[in-house]
């Protein structure tokens, strides 16, 4: 799916948050079977930030909420729409999104939560975009938010050393000029969902005592495919959105992918034909935070300088599902 807004949203804040307790690889050397030269290598993982137990995926939500919402200059109240994107829900229901709203008080915002894997902060993104493009909406609130810790297996030595926490937002609000939300290509394949999965915890595989035992309510990855899939997946997405809205590869000013793995986004550069120096990267540091890792990126980017007014930026992202998705924005 491919689309291109009448009304263009943009967006006007951004905010991030990640839990102040730092894994590093050396900590997991004492922890499995792995090193810190193993990890880096394969992933450019140096280290992750995990919340403290107790600490919800809401709570993170919330502070990179109004993080971004005091950015924008814009009150809770303001605010019409909360879209959060996450794997990792405070519980099943109510929503992480209702749960945020009521903690940051957005009184007038209706709120849902979005699960589309890595991808879902470009689904939220584009869902978000639609409801102002519409004039429904004024002002939406979006987020990325996992605390992923609480749901790895940390005997697992394949799947333990990628992940991490952390939360990142943003406010949309309509443009009055060329910035904003230039085009968005979102894509899925389901016949490819078992690469990427927490197997219990839903309606075909309740929560028993054999579940638990087994593990099956840890993320289990088959990474070999994954990797040959994000690969070939965040140059295709990239080159669609690019020509939907008639412009080429050169013209990208940032490349901002989901952090999941250095190799597969220096593989993504190149294809494009970009230089790493045009790529923000910051997985180093904070591993794969799933849906919040792309807001991360950006917030790390506009709050360093180096994204500028009309700077064109690749926000681009692969996940469960199988899931992925594109957004253009011109920054404002």
């Amino acid at each position: 799916m491919i689309s291109k807004n009448a009304i263009r949203s943009r967006i006007i804040g951004v905010g991030a948050y990640v839990p102040e307790k730092t894994l590093t690889n050396y900590d997991l050397e004492k922890m499995v079977d792995t090193s810190d030269e193993w990890i880096r290598t394969r992933t450019g993982i140096r280290e992750r930030r995990i919340a403290d137990e107790g600490v919800s995926t809401s709570d993170l939500g919330v502070i990179a909420a109004k993080d971004a919402l005091q950015n924008a200059g814009v009150a809770p109240e303001e605010i019409d729409m909360i879209v959060v994107s996450t794997i990792t829900p405070d519980m099943p229901f109510p929503s992480t999104a209702c749960i945020i709203q009521s903690k940051i008080n957005a009184v007038n915002a209706f709120a849902f939560d979005m699960f589309a894997g890595c991808t879902g902060f470009i689904y939220a993104l584009s869902v978000a975009s639609q409801y102002i493009a519409s004039g429904i909406c004024k002002k939406a609130l979006v987020i990325g938010a996992e605390t992923l810790s609480k749901f790895t297996n940390w005997k697992d030595r394949s799947t333990c050393v990628l992940f991490g926490d952390g939360a990142g937002a943003v406010v949309l609000a309509p443009s009055t000029d060329e910035s904003g939300i230039i085009g968005t290509y979102l894509g899925a394949d389901g016949s490819r969902g078992d690469l990427l999965r927490i197997p219990a915890g839903g309606s075909e595989m309740p929560a028993t005592k054999r579940t638990v035992e087994e593990g099956l309510h840890y993320i289990q990855m088959e990474g070999n495919e994954v990797f040959k899939f994000a690969v070939k997946i965040l140059g295709d997405a990239t080159l669609k959105v690019l020509e939907d809205v008639g412009l080429s590869k050169s013209d990208i000013d940032w490349f901002v992918p989901h952090q999941a793995n250095i190799r597969i986004m220096e593989a993504a550069a190149r294809r494009l034909e970009l230089d790493m120096d045009k790529v923000v990267v910051n997985v180093q540091h904070y591993g794969n935070t799933s849906a919040a890792s792309i807001p991360l990126a950006l917030h790390e980017a506009v709050n360093d300088g180096r994204i500028k007014p009309g700077h064109i930026l690749d926000l681009v992202g692969f996940g469960a599902g199988l899931t992925w998705g594109a957004s253009l924005v011109r920054w404002g």
